[in-house]
């Protein structure tokens, strides 16, 4: 990226199986990640070492108080300074965080992915376009009944749980009003064309202002 120039910082929100993930691929593969720097909310979970795994398995990671947004702000900010970041790395199965960390380097585009990351003003504050991707919640229950019980291996009844005491009622808390400050709410992610052109053609004008400038 040319020294001195800001990147384009996207936000993309939306609840859990939603199609965040799959939008965010198709930037991706549009633009190559050459171009594309992409910050996970959920890497930024609190570190609980001094907790007891079984505690560390009960804590509500629905809820922004799970999550170190503090240090992502930070990190946002270091990336539209030019700097590199060393971007934490969460371990889901001992619900801590890891030791490793991952380098991100700055881009043309930066993009902040998360439930939650419309229900932060200090991560809205330095968004420039902010996105909602909303899908009914019956096809956002199937598809995590699915992520979890297939990739995962976690029992039907466990994904069901979680849903009901812990997923459900933080979207209808935090997520799902955050919505009214987006830009531009997307029904059905990755697969809706028309809304996918825009953000591209946002991305593209944004990388192809960014190689003008370059050195």
């Amino acid at each position: 990226m040319a020294d001195g120039a800001r990147p384009l910082v996207i936000g993309i929100a939306g609840g859990s199986g939603s199609g965040k993930t799959t939008l965010v691929k198709r930037i991706y593969r549009a633009f190559g990640t050459g171009n594309i720097a992409l910050l996970e909310h959920d890497a930024y979970y609190h570190p609980q070492d001094d907790l007891p795994l079984e505690e560390r398995a009960s804590v509500n990671y629905d809820h922004p108080n799970s999550l170190d947004t503090a240090l992502l702000c930070a990190h946002v900010d270091q990336l539209i300074a030019g700097l590199p970041i060393a971007r934490p790395v969460y371990d889901f199965v001992h619900h801590t965080r890891s030791s490793d960390t991952v380098e991100v380097t700055p881009k043309p585009v930066l993009i902040l992915d998360g439930i939650l990351v419309l229900a932060e003003p200090t991560l809205v504050d330095r968004m420039d376009i902010k996105l909602f991707v909303d899908t009914p919640d019956d096809i956002r229950l199937l598809r995590r009944i699915r992520r979890d019980t297939s990739e995962r291996g976690r029992p039907l009844a466990s994904v069901l749980e979680q849903y009901e005491r812990t997923v459900r009622p933080m979207h209808l808390e935090f997520v799902e009003p955050s919505k009214r400050l987006a830009d531009l709410i997307i029904p059905r992610g990755g697969h809706n064309a028309v809304a996918v052109r825009m953000v591209m053609a946002h991305i593209a004008a944004q990388v192809a202002d960014a190689r003008s400038t370059g050195p």
